[in-house]
């Protein structure tokens, strides 16, 4: 496979490459990716030259950047794939103000799906040995090698590299920390393990960037009754379920028993926003639980509750095209399921874009097709940003892809998408969330601005130091062996 490195341990800005959450199988690269990495690698190296830098300094400039996603442009227009690009002047690869006014933003970013797990956590002593992670050489891991040695695999998506990820390589302000499916006895994190990173940022006096799901598998025991006591004692800010998951591998729909049970429990309680993972399927088992058919029949019927739709039901591995009414899974089946029961753009259903916006960046036609139809089905203030880093390391590069993204005119014409104007990225970076996860307006028009993280941020930057990695499963067997964690 082509690398998306040199042999000198050069990495590309922008991380087009195999790398899963753990949720699906990693895929493999096309032709038309290694294509696109070994033109910008080219360059990259010849920009460098004519600006007197060292490549390492040249990508780790917005010049970098934008001569990564013009390099992708060259590589999706030759295969035919034209249906969206990254709309940046040639001139931005060598004009380094001209890349940072194209690509940097004071855009608020409230990225609501965050991801890590406790390195150290109690469920690592209960993994057979043919599922202990992995150790590779520090030279592969969280950054630059201080040394010789080895290091735990695990080491690279815990806190501390959650925090140098998020709050300093990228432009992120705010972050929810979500969870993944696990037996209760299995969680590879626990909410009080989450609340410890919550503190580790609150030393920072970073009091209100992150906030904490609650994670419910109402057909697991135990769940729904724990509930109560998840809502007494954590800051809980949403309840985060799977639908195709369950102990025995059955899933369950939302206006199934245990479903409408959670439902009514999280009304109950007063927190009434439920984030349901809906696409990105685990495997054929029960993958009919993995589509949206059900979230527009409990749209309807409980319109007092916010249904955050994680992933927005996009299927890995399968091109998302204009609107089907036949097709059964995919951003389809959302759009379907809403149409059916009569939920209209801008009400209770809000589509995020955590993996699904990573993944849609390898196809121009998938990315402008699925972002069209969220717009028009769920609607512009409907939309919500997430990245599920830190499983693709900082979401820096997703971050500056989207805001140079467009949808071709020729699309937005036949299909009635929009134009992805300035003000339509800023509802989608954070705006559209702040609907469901408030945040105080003196939090956002003073402590954002100045508390200890601010001012980490801006000594960072004098002298950025990027690693560009991925951390997580880009293999198969990488794969499997994080399956086996029981996650």
């Amino acid at each position: 496979m082509t690398p998306r490195h040199d042999p000198d341990g050069t990495r590309l800005p922008v991380k087009l490459d195999s790398t899963s959450n753990g949720e699906y199988a990693p895929l493999p690269l096309e032709p038309v990716h290694h294509e696109a990495n070994v033109r910008a690698f080219a360059s990259a190296g010849e920009n460098a030259k004519r600006l007197g830098l060292s490549r390492r300094e040249f990508l780790v400039s917005a010049g970098g950047v934008a001569t990564t996603l013009l390099g992708m442009n060259e590589a999706y227009a030759a295969a035919g794939r034209t249906g969206g690009f990254f709309d940046l002047p040639y001139d931005a690869a060598l004009d380094l103000a001209l890349a940072r006014s194209k690509l940097d933003s004071a855009d608020f970013i409230f990225d609501v799906q965050g991801h890590f797990v406790n390195p150290t956590g109690a469920w690592t002593k209960r993994l057979p040995e043919t599922a202990k992670p992995l150790q590779m050489p520090k030279t592969q891991q969280c950054g630059p090698s201080k040394g010789p040695g080895r290091l735990d695999y695990l080491q690279c998506i815990g806190p501390d590299e959650f925090v140098k990820d998020v709050f300093l390589d990228s432009d992120t302000d705010l972050m929810v920390l979500s969870f993944v499916p696990s037996t209760r006895e299995g969680e590879p994190l626990t909410i009080e393990e989450a609340e410890v990173t919550a503190r580790i940022v609150e030393r920072l006096e970073g009091t209100h960037r992150l906030y904490i799901h609650g994670r419910v598998n109402p057909n697991q025991k135990g769940d729904l009754e724990g509930m109560d006591e998840l809502a007494s004692r954590h800051r809980i800010s949403a309840w985060k379920t799977y639908t195709q998951w369950g102990p025995d591998g059955k899933g369950f729909w939302m206006d199934d028993e245990p479903g409408l049970a959670m439902i009514e429990k999280a009304r109950k309680l007063g927190i009434r926003n439920i984030a349901i993972h809906k696409g990105l399927a685990f495997g054929p088992k029960s993958y009919e639980h993995s589509t949206c058919a059900d979230i527009g029949r409990v749209a309807r019927r409980f319109p007092d509750v916010n249904f955050l739709i994680y992933h927005s039901g996009f299927a890995a591995g399968k091109a998302e095209g204009p609107y089907d009414e036949t097709r059964t899974d995919g951003i389809d089946s959302l759009v379907t399921s809403l149409a059916k029961a009569g939920v209209k753009p801008g009400a209770n259903v809000y589509a995020e874009l955590g993996s699904t916006w990573r993944l849609m960046m390898r196809d121009p036609d998938t990315a402008a097709h699925g972002l069209g139809k969220l717009f028009k089905a769920v609607g512009p203030d409907n939309v919500v940003w997430g990245t599920d880093s830190i499983w693709y390391g900082s979401p820096q590069d997703q971050i500056q892809a989207f805001r140079a993204f467009q949808i071709a005119p020729a699309l937005r014409d036949k299909h009635g998408y929009p134009e992805i104007t300035p003000a339509l990225r800023a509802k989608v970076f954070g705006l559209n969330a702040l609907k469901i996860y408030p945040v105080p307006k003196d939090v956002l028009e003073k402590h954002l601005a100045k508390d200890r993280v601010a001012k980490l941020r801006e000594d960072y930057r004098e002298r950025p130091d990027p690693s560009y990695l991925t951390h997580g499963p880009k293999t198969r067997r990488e794969f499997l062996n994080l399956r086996a964690w029981g996650a």
